[in-house]
């Protein structure tokens, strides 16, 4: 009969297996989603469950934000849908409205194909008043080869005529909601 001599490093981790095996064992109560028979369907319900539990946090009480449940929507924004409506005849580069940006692609015309303007309008606030906008209009002149250009920011008066077009227009769509709007609003619901 022979006689195994087990080693310290075996011993080590025999250890360890057995203990990641109890570990394991005792948390295959608590992984989420593990009884759909313990957790609600509605997805509101699992959230009240899940933070009355103290599994979830929210930022918005940290932050003092109130407007829980209230979306802006870039269609009933009406600055971002008058500056849309304004610069229609460019093409876009790019128009983002979660970051409250509408920029440009470079737009020349037939009559001067050498010079072109670019416009960036960055929305500081959805209110419609004149600090509200930030627009920058770029002229790029260029020689016949296209391959010399020089970009300047244009400090003329169609950064302030853009801007009021603008917010004359966007003025116009806020009438037109306040027109619109039903007066029973008891489809809205309240999500507090």
């Amino acid at each position: 009969m022979k006689l195994k001599i087990i080693s310290f490093s075996s011993i080590k981790i025999l250890a360890f297996l057995s203990l990641i095996t109890v570990l394991l064992n005792s948390c295959i109560d608590k992984i989420p989603g593990g009884d759909a028979r313990k957790f609600p369907a509605d997805p509101k319900e699992r959230v009240k469950k899940n933070l009355a539990e103290g599994r979830g946090f929210t930022l918005n009480n940290q932050f003092g934000n109130s407007n829980r449940g209230v979306f802006d929507f870039a269609s009933s924004n009406e600055l971002w849908r008058a500056s849309l409506d304004v610069i229609d005849f460019m093409p876009l580069t790019s128009a983002n409205y979660s970051g409250g940006v509408i920029i440009s692609d470079w737009y020349s015309t037939e009559q001067n194909p050498n010079e072109s303007i670019k416009i960036s309008i960055r929305f500081l606030t959805n209110e419609i008043r004149s600090d509200a906008l930030d627009i920058n209009v770029f002229k790029r002149k260029c020689d016949a080869s296209f391959i010399n250009c020089k970009i300047l920011e244009n400090q003329g008066n169609l950064k302030s005529e853009l801007k009021k077009q603008i917010l004359k227009k966007a003025t116009i769509y806020k009438e037109e909601n306040k027109n619109n709007k039903p007066k029973n609003n008891s489809f809205k619901t309240n999500n507090k």
